[in-house]
């Protein structure tokens, strides 16, 4: 905190009582925002601000002055950033408008736009300790292929956001910058290695946000990389990750729009002529007068190794029928057949290394694992040749049979599914069930989006599990968050579903309008 400068501190009457669990409207209320700053960073998405600058009716300086001011609000109220580079940030501001009023062409499509970056990211002359002791104090010599990418497209980057220790927790905390709250209620979890990066954009406290994911810490996840993921810091061995599930770095954003001007932004760089692994894949956006005719959705709502909770259920009703509402055939789609395999295999191809590059980290300044981890973290031994191939071979079976599920039962084409993102609202802190509704997808090497589609309400605590015996341990964990709670901890927290599309086809995650 003592990084804020006194001005934008929230005064102790500012500042919510224990009692107050949703800080969604603080900013706007607490008197530190004008009025000009609360219009720049609540009414524009990135795509409406980038237009902005570049047509002069607003300064970059500007824009990036508010929403650094509204990044420190979010941060005094749920802990979400590691670095913040405010100075630099107003400089390049500066700089960047100067190059406007000298009639000079924009440096890209994201001139002048402020980014937020998850901590996992180098940027030159700031720490990359992804919440670890071992490495802070440590600035980095270099950016990364796509730092240098998003300041060459004119962005403005202004803070990192926190992350847990070792990336592998379900809820972002470590000991140096302690747990990110959930503005939403901060009675649950603010969710996985972005939920810093989540938490600010949830706050308006940033507008075009850069996140990665693996198991789901954000939710467009796809193991083929159009956006350059090299010279990250994620505390394990050089491209360990290149024998198991590699990570990807993707977008958060406010608008679908927003979402293709960052992979158009990216995209005309030409990564793949900078990073090794980025595939030559100029980005084509799908334009239609008419986007969903023809279009054939399907609906999963159980993935065989965890049943839903009634919320979730209802909510994939509820999108079924806006889809059918808007001339979309929806059909019904089983994936029970190959799904409740695919997390245990994911957990293992997660653990090719036994987690020991990471401990030994931790081990070098005697730094212990937060609760959470404590029981669920040790050391392994390295897979075997044979056993890394085995799983690859079991990898490469289900992805062979999922193929299958992408027709109906006459052979005809599923464009895409619908499916929940996990089989539980958004639960208290600490207690995320499993992952399989995220990872699995990466596993099948697909491209999938989260889209919110309203709050859950206290019409939404009704229903009950059936009788039947739990499918798995997951699912009698699971079914614990709904029978053995309070179920008014969700209420306010956001519903959410995920688009997945076939491998190769992630522009169609942002082109469908089903609702």
């Amino acid at each position: 905190m003592a990084s804020i400068p006194d001005k934008w501190q929230l005064l102790l009457l500012s500042k919510p009582s224990p009692e107050v669990i949703t800080y969604l409207d603080i900013p706007r209320k607490c008197g530190l925002l004008s009025a000009e700053e609360l219009e720049i960073t609540e009414k524009y998405d990135a795509t409406a601000l980038a237009e902005a600058i570049r047509l002069k009716r607003l300064k970059s300086i500007d824009v990036v002055r508010a929403f650094c001011r509204r990044a420190a609000i979010a941060n005094q109220l749920t802990n979400c950033w590691t670095e913040i580079l405010f100075k630099d940030a107003i400089i390049r501001a500066s700089e960047l408008d100067s190059h406007l009023a000298a009639r000079k062409p924009p440096l890209g499509s994201l001139h002048g736009v402020p980014g937020s970056l998850k901590d996992t990211f180098r940027i030159k002359g700031y720490d990359t300790s992804i919440d670890i002791a071992a490495l802070a104090f440590k600035p980095a010599q270099e950016n990364p292929t796509l730092v240098d990418i998003l300041l060459n497209a004119g962005a403005v980057l202004y803070c990192k956001t926190n992350v847990p220790q070792t990336l592998m927790a379900i809820d972002s905390h470590n000991n140096i910058f302690g747990r990110t709250l959930n503005p939403y209620n901060t009675s649950v979890t603010a969710g996985r290695s972005s939920g810093g990066e989540g938490a600010l954009l949830a706050l308006r406290g940033s507008v075009l946000g850069v996140g990665t994911d693996v198991g789901g810490s954000i939710r467009i996840p796809v193991i083929w990389q159009r956006i350059p993921y090299a010279g990250q810091e994620n505390g394990t061995l050089p491209a360990a990750s290149k024998l198991g599930i590699p990570a990807s770095a993707r977008p958060l954003a406010h608008s679908i729009r927003d979402i293709e001007l960052f992979f158009k932004a990216v995209s005309e760089q030409k990564p793949w002529e900078l990073d090794p692994d980025a595939i030559p894949s100029p980005w084509k956006a799908i334009s239609s007068s008419s986007p969903n005719e023809g279009l054939r959705i399907g609906i999963v709502k159980r993935d065989g190794a965890t049943e839903p909770h009634p919320p979730i259920l209802r909510l994939l009703d509820e999108v079924g029928a806006r889809m059918t509402d808007n001339g979309i055939k929806v059909i019904d789609m089983d994936i029970t057949a190959v799904f409740p395999q695919c997390q245990s295999l994911a957990n293992a191809l997660f653990g090719i290394e036994g987690g020991n590059a990471m401990l030994d980290l931790l081990e070098s300044t005697k730094e212990p694992l937060p609760p959470w981890l404590s029981t669920r973290m040790r050391r392994k031994a390295l897979l075997s040749l044979d056993k890394v191939c085995e799983l690859h071979a079991r990898r490469t079976e289900l992805q062979r049979r999922f193929l299958d599920l992408w027709k109906d039962k006459g052979g005809r084409k599923i464009d895409a599914f619908t499916c929940p993102v996990a089989p539980h609202p958004v639960p208290p802190i600490d207690r995320w069930n499993g992952v399989g509704y995220t990872s699995s997808f990466v596993l099948m090497d697909y491209s999938a989006g989260v889209f919110p589609v309203r709050v859950f309400e206290e019409r939404d605590m009704e229903g009950d599990f059936p009788s039947s015996k739990p499918l798995s341990s997951w699912d009698k964990a699971n079914r614990g968050l709904w029978m053995n709670l309070d179920r008014s901890v969700y209420v306010g927290t956001p519903l959410c579903v995920q688009i997945v599309v076939p491998k190769l086809e992630k522009e169609a995650v942002q082109n469908y309008e089903l609702y």
